[in-house]
């Protein structure tokens, strides 16, 4: 069975509060992008995982599709797999690419084998594999609270507009970046934003928190932002906690040849 796990963007990013456990409650909106990787899980009688393109970081028993059909095995006892993953979707950039594989190694192991798990059950096992992993279980913009892992419907809407997202050869370490923020309530809440405020009001209202220690860290990310506002985006933003900057735009951009040396990759919201 071959898929294609999409990537998303944070339409704002809010450090709430810290919670008792270490980790911050957030507030935030995942979109759905259609900038895929492509996963192929075929049954095997022995078990074993292929990754090419892009490379990742850490040992493969670490990468969240193994991580996946373990978790699923330890439970079902399914038989095992071979799980072949092209990375087009770069690693650490905000993009929730590796928990979007995780996440749809699941969606794909609980039709193979017929497990008959709902969306709840499969948002249950998602969490365990990461925090971003549960909002791709669905294919629709959720609100997330919590960690992360808290979803909610919400309608927001950018079908016609065009999405470019630009990754620097950077890496931005999630300690870090947390190390830099200061947990507050905003003003407006993100539900409030992106359901009420038309797109071309979101500037200045619509923040990801991280981008003020990420910039001041990273000069090179906040002037791709920068740059997307004088292409004619109607909204820029770092995703997640970076390195990669989105810009939404009314019309086609023609951009690309303005990031040489940087991953690009634009195209229409579907």
């Amino acid at each position: 069975m071959v898929v294609f796990p999409p990537c998303k963007i944070n339409l704002g990013l809010n450090i709430i509060s810290r919670r008792d456990d270490g980790y911050h409650n957030l507030a935030t909106c995942f979109y759905p992008v259609a900038w895929c990787d492509v996963l192929e899980v075929i049954p095997s009688g022995i078990f074993s995982f292929h990754q090419e393109g892009r490379s990742v970081p850490g040992s493969p028993e670490n990468n969240l599709c193994v991580k996946a059909w373990a978790l699923l095995n330890q439970e079902f006892n399914i038989d095992p797999v071979e799980i072949y993953l092209l990375k087009h979707i770069p690693t650490g950039a905000g993009l929730g690419g590796g928990s979007s594989d995780g996440a749809y190694t699941l969606r794909v192991l609980n039709k193979l084998y017929d497990l008959s798990l709902s969306e709840e059950a499969l948002v249950d096992y998602a969490a365990r594999l990461g925090s971003d992993c549960p909002f791709f279980v669905y294919d629709s913009p959720m609100l997330g609270s919590g960690r992360g892992e808290v979803l909610d419907p919400v309608e927001v809407s950018l079908k016609g507009r065009y999405l470019v997202i630009v990754t620097p050869d950077v890496h931005v370490a999630t300690a870090e970046a947390f190390s830099g923020i200061t947990a507050r309530t905003p003003d407006v809440d993100i539900r409030s934003i992106v359901t009420r405020y038309p797109v071309e009001e979101w500037k200045g209202v619509l923040r990801n928190d991280f981008e003020f220690p990420i910039f001041a860290r990273f000069p090179q990310i906040e002037s791709i932002k920068e740059k997307l506002y004088s292409l004619g985006a109607v909204y820029a933003s770092l995703t997640g906690t970076g390195s990669s900057v989105y810009g939404i735009f009314d019309t086609e951009p023609h951009s690309e040849g303005e990031f040489p040396g940087y991953t690009y990759w634009a195209g229409q919201i579907n």
